[in-house]
Formats: C-alpha cells, sequence, structure tokens
C-alpha cells in the first residue's frame, strides 16, 4: 500500500544530506514551508544551495536558516527588501553567494527542469550583466539569452491538502512556486494542513499529482508571533 504520510516533520526531513541544493517554496510568508525550514535547521545539513523566490524577511523562516551560516549559496530573483537584514549583513560580508535570477526567468527555469528541457532562450537579461558569459542569439530581430533549467535535490513546499498518495492542492495565492518547484525536485517534501482519505480530492482539482511527491506531513495551521501564515 502506498502511504506517503509521514507521523512527524523530523521523520519528514530525515535524510537530507549536506551540500544539497533546496528549493523551498512561497512568494514572501504566503506558503512557505515555515515548519519545514524550522525542521531542516534541526535537522543539520550544511552547505545548502537554496532556491528561493527572495532571500527571507526578519529572523524566521528562510531568514532563520540563513542565519545558522549553513547556507553556501541562494539563487533568488528579490534578495534584498527592507527587513532583509540577515541576507543582507552574509553577503556584505562575503559569507553568501548570490545568484540573482529575473523572477519569471527563475519560474521557468524551474518549470524547465521539471518538464524535461535543456535550455530555452529569453530576452529577459539580455544586454544587463545577468547575461555576461551566456550565449545570446538574435531571432526574428531581437536578441535573447540562453537559460538552463535549476534542478534540486530535494524540494520543501506547502500545500492546503494531501491524501496518503501524496496528491496536493493548495489555498489560494500559496500555490505560487510550489508545483513547478516539486517537478523540479528529485525529493519533494509537503506539508499540509489536512490529509483527506484517498480518493476524497477530485482529480479534476489535483495541483500537484502524488508522482512528484515522495512524502507528506501534516501540521496544523498556525501563525507564531513575528511570522506571518
Amino acid at each position: 500500500m502506498i502511504d506517503k504520510i509521514c507521523p512527524h516533520v523530523e521523520a519528514a526531513l530525515a535524510g537530507i544530506d549536506d551540500g544539497a541544493t533546496i528549493m523551498i517554496g512561497g512568494f514572501g510568508g504566503a506558503g512557505q514551508p515555515a515548519e519545514l525550514i524550522d525542521a531542516l535547521i534541526a535537522q543539520g545539513a550544511r552547505d545548502l544551495v537554496i532556491v528561493n523566490n527572495n532571500a527571507g524577511n526578519g529572523d524566521y523562516g528562510l531568514a532563520a536558516l540563513l542565519k545558522t551560516g549553513r547556507v553556501r549559496k541562494i539563487i533568488c530573483s528579490f534578495p534584498r527588501q527592507a527587513d532583509s537584514h540577515v541576507f543582507d549583513a552574509l553577503y556584505r560580508a562575503g559569507k553568501l553567494e548570490l545568484e540573482l535570477v529575473p523572477q519569471g526567468n527563475l519560474a521557468e527555469r524551474i518549470r524547465a527542469a521539471g518538464a524535461g528541457i535543456g535550455a530555452f532562450f529569453t530576452p529577459t537579461g539580455y544586454g544587463t550583466p545577468l547575461a555576461e558569459g551566456k550565449e545570446t542569439r538574435e531571432i526574428e530581430g531581437r536578441m535573447y539569452v540562453l537559460e538552463h533549467p535549476i534542478h534540486a535535490d530535494v524540494a520543501l513546499i506547502k500545500a492546503e491538502c494531501g491524501d496518503r498518495w501524496g496528491n496536493l492542492t493548495y489555498r489560494k495565492t500559496a500555490r505560487n512556486f510550489g508545483p513547478i518547484m516539486a517537478s523540479a525536485a528529485r525529493f519533494t517534501i509537503a506539508s499540509v494542513h489536512e490529509i483527506v482519505p484517498l480518493g476524497e480530492i477530485d482529480p479534476e482539482v489535483v495541483v500537484t499529482p502524488g508522482l512528484f511527491v515522495q512524502r507528506v506531513v501534516c501540521l496544523p495551521r498556525q501563525a507564531p508571533a513575528g511570522r506571518p501564515e
């Protein structure tokens, strides 16, 4: 019997190796799997490469992970904002490598990994420092930059509802990067707020099929102080 449900968050995060490339879902606080990030901090893996839309807020979630000093590099599109002081201090001190990727390119590079696309041309970034060292090509009178997929060892994502096969649905904008990250990673761990019996999720509304999910852990809905739900 296929049953991907883990009894607790520690079991869900077991086995992540040092040096892993980890995709973390979320757009700011929306859809960020904060409890999985906390469990990753407790798990102890280091020398990590993190792929996320931004570089953390305040001192919680992704910022807390960066603060441990166990992240070697971050690939993101929006590293600096009013409360990104953890990233800012680490980057200025030369303790964190940054690969800056325009948001549309980031999403498409992740999607390309899941779709098996070897590379693609995009006009975004042409003529800027982000295109330095990359192949360019003129297509129908417009210049494009060649971008490659971003693959990951592990994806940590947050969904609203799941079943024991790992089929997932999401809550509104919390959907953001989760579905494409699940398909781009070799191993996907999803937190959900509700586990339903197999067959209760209408196949027409499944967003992430269980094929792309290896572990599911059910966590209560809560918003600790200082952290958005």
